[in-house]
């Protein structure tokens, strides 16, 4: 129910009418009987100073951000956290004395059902495979979690020098290499996470991987198949994983973990994550 004292949350992108976070926020919002409303908030490139000042006028309590503005609102921001630094975008916006804060919660999305396993991963070596905007959460992530080297494998050579280049200066630090496409039968045997941050595999050409099966084999028996897509469910890589035995994860999870970390900033309460998950599942379905 809207009453005079409902707190407003929301999504920004451009477009937006794709983004699947008003279903699980305000599933969430309802099962923890708060006072809120999560709304999407189509704002044009050019608008977006315009947008944000209006949200501080009418007293928006938080928003989350999608594409194109994660980086271009960095610089409107009055705080902006250590890994969004080094990540280079922000999904995540509240108010806080007087201006706007942000972070990324891609990072804790990514993790939280890696950390569920309760592994040693400072002996577990992590490959991602790609080195667009995606891939930098995902480093960020790995650090995190303690990977003892983070291997960022590309097919442009220039972009991988540029991408190695990017986290030099960063306050995180992470243990990463660069390497060609060529070489990933040499490193895929080595390593106990591979990441899909590419969106070869997404629909509608869900007949793509961004490996063979043959690579896919070459993986230790332990290791963890993880592809940021979540449309379709499984991707083909994924299938390959799972017919290898390897355990594996989807974007849709990520997803979920990344809107409960944003929920709880908001909040200050724990968020209901199966309720967000399951609300994402049904619609999907």
């Amino acid at each position: 129910m809207i009453k005079g004292t409902t707190q407003l949350l929301g999504v920004i992108g451009y477009p937006v009418k794709h983004s699947m976070s008003p279903i699980m926020h305000n599933a969430a919002i309802a099962t923890l009987g708060l006072d809120y409303a999560y709304l999407p908030f189509p704002i044009a490139p050019e608008r977006l100073k315009t947008a944000i000042d209006g949200f501080a006028a009418v007293g928006l309590t938080g928003f989350n951000i999608t594409i194109p503005h994660k980086q271009t609102i960095m610089p409107l921001l009055a705080n902006i956290s250590d890994v969004a630094q080094a990540i280079g975008a922000v999904n995540t916006v509240w108010w806080r004395d007087g201006g706007w804060w942000g972070t990324n919660t891609d990072a804790a999305g990514f993790i939280a059902p890696l950390q569920a396993l309760g592994r040693d991963w400072g002996q577990s070596s992590a490959l991602i495979l790609g080195n667009g905007g995606a891939a930098r959460a995902v480093v960020a992530a790995c650090h995190q979690l303690g990977c003892p080297e983070i291997l960022v494998v590309g097919r442009s050579a220039e972009k991988l020098a540029a991408f190695a280049q990017s986290w030099q200066t960063s306050p995180l630090q992470p243990p990463l290499s660069v390497h060609a496409w060529d070489k990933l039968n040499e490193l895929l045997p080595r390593v106990g996470l591979v990441v899909n941050s590419t969106p070869v595999g997404m629909a509608p050409q869900v007949e793509a991987s961004p490996l063979s099966a043959a690579q896919v084999a070459l993986l230790p028996s332990q290791a963890i198949a993880y592809d940021l897509i979540y449309t379709p469910r499984p991707t083909r890589f994924l299938q390959q994983a799972d017919t290898a035995g390897l355990v594996t994860f989807d974007g849709l999870e990520m997803l979920v973990q990344q809107g409960a970390a944003a929920l709880e900033i908001w909040t200050q309460q724990p968020p209901p994550v199966e309720v967000m998950r399951q609300s994402l599942l049904d619609y999907l379905a």
